[in-house]
């Protein structure tokens, strides 16, 4: 198995756990998927996870790809160890920070119908431990890769999630006031 198949497993591992986290709140009656329901803008994010999906099954399962695109900055097997690694790190960060979010766990802003703000588990270290995972895994990927589709894709996707967390903030600011202001003193938007 080499380090793309490693990467593809890793990248099913990763959607697995937000879809799963889903679907369980789903059964328990809770919507978690409201990606775009406040913003359209929310879609910005599907071309970069397009891009990542089919660069990542294209130089695993040899699909059409201009080779200029996916061919490697370097030759390492060192560098997607280590990106295997951290994705292995990322996946057990965004597993705890799922646990700790609870009923919360939302994709996207809910507006209609917020929960409790927490505050403990993964975030008492970080506000954002989830985006704080999507980045570390998706600079992972970029370890394994290392291509000039992949380095776009992980920096859109992170651009657009830095974004996505100033939305959050401006709208948990208005619905929380005070307790997210102490919240926010005392834990740090990343790490």
């Amino acid at each position: 198995m080499t380090q793309y198949h490693i990467s593809i497993a890793l990248f099913v591992g990763f959607v697995a756990l937000v879809a799963g986290r889903a679907a369980m709140l789903r059964r328990q009656g809770v919507k978690a998927i409201v990606f775009g329901n406040t913003d359209k803008s929310d879609y910005l994010l599907i071309p970069f996870m397009l891009a990542i999906v089919y660069t990542i099954c294209s130089n695993a399962f040899g699909l059409p790809m201009y080779k200029p695109l996916v061919a490697p900055f370097w030759q390492t097997q060192l560098s997607g160890i280590v990106g295997i690694i951290l994705c292995i790190i990322a996946l057990i960060g965004l597993a705890a920070s799922l646990v700790s979010f609870g009923r919360s766990f939302r994709v996207g802003i809910d507006e209609l119908n917020p929960d409790k703000l927490v505050t403990t588990g993964m975030f008492a270290f970080s506000r954002n431990p989830i985006y704080v995972c999507f980045d570390l895994f998706f600079a992972g990927q970029f370890l394994i890769h290392r291509n000039i589709i992949i380095t776009v894709a992980v920096i859109g996707f992170a651009l657009v999630i830095h974004r996505q967390i100033l939305r959050e903030e401006r709208f948990l600011e208005g619905f929380y006031g005070e307790d997210y202001e102490q919240y926010r003193q005392k834990v740090r938007r990343y790490l």
